[in-house]
């Protein structure tokens, strides 16, 4: 059994404007209130803003164990998670979004299902208990078709596919990432911020796999960012899902 109990994977791209809002003591803040032993991974998609530097300086700061940076070259998010994970060694193991658009805490709501045999328990922003705050519309309609789509192509019966706060167990990462046929470190390699649907073909191979999952509403808020171009991204979401669809049959 690993001596860490949860490894959470924070994958960052220019991310100085939430360096500066404070997203690190955020996190840092919530982890040191809790009892169980816990390590972060800053897994750096090759900013060319500083914020693999200012990451390292705030870490010398805090003098505490368990911080780390992973420096990648820019692929794009999936590959940077990817190599988070790989990095992290905890028992169980949580990828966030940096700018912490579901706060660490909602971890307390995911904790709840830990014992009920789960190898992967993931945030839905939909559902009766669910919360979406100041999303712009536009968003909203570009992630409901996307959801529609992967219903009807690769995992039906999940709410939401692409909320960024999912826990894995770590014997479930490590036997599901040598698996993946998309999202790997030599295929699909996006030079620019794209997130791509890696979480649609982790979560399908888990159900190809047997492996059960538990989707759990959270609360999420929408921060400004000009990364998303709806029209692009949403041609880009749907040649990934066929691609995947394709690969797994």
């Amino acid at each position: 059994m690993s001596e860490v109990f949860l490894s959470v994977v924070v994958p960052s791209y220019n991310e100085m404007k939430n360096v500066e809002r404070g997203v690190l003591d955020e996190i840092l803040g919530y982890l040191r209130k809790q009892t169980y032993t816990w390590e972060v991974i800053f897994s750096d998609d090759g900013s060319t803003d500083g914020t693999a530097d200012a990451i390292e300086e705030w870490i010398k700061q805090q003098k505490t164990k368990g911080l780390a940076v992973v420096h990648n070259e820019h692929a794009g998010k999936a590959q940077t998670i990817i190599s988070g994970m790989k990095e992290a060694t905890g028992e169980w193991r949580l990828f966030v979004d940096f700018d912490q658009s579901t706060p660490l805490e909602e971890i307390e709501k995911l904790w709840k299902y830990k014992d009920d045999g789960y190898g992967i328990i993931f945030g839905s922003r939909e559902g009766e208990g669910a919360k979406r705050e100041k999303e712009p519309v536009m968003r909203h309609i570009m992630g409901r078709g996307f959801n529609w789509l992967v219903q009807i192509l690769a995992v039906p019966g999940v709410r939401d596919t692409q909320c960024g706060f999912k826990m894995f167990l770590g014997t479930t990462i490590d036997y599901l990432l040598p698996q993946l046929k998309i999202y790997t470190q030599e295929k699909n390699i996006k030079k620019d911020a794209f997130t791509g649907a890696l979480d649609v073909e982790l979560l399908l191979l888990a159900r190809k796999k047997h492996i059960p999952f538990k989707e759990v509403e959270i609360v999420w808020h929408h921060h400004a960012t000009d990364r998303v171009a709806p029209i692009k991204d949403s041609w880009r979401m749907l040649v990934d899902i066929i691609r995947i669809r394709l690969a797994h049959w």
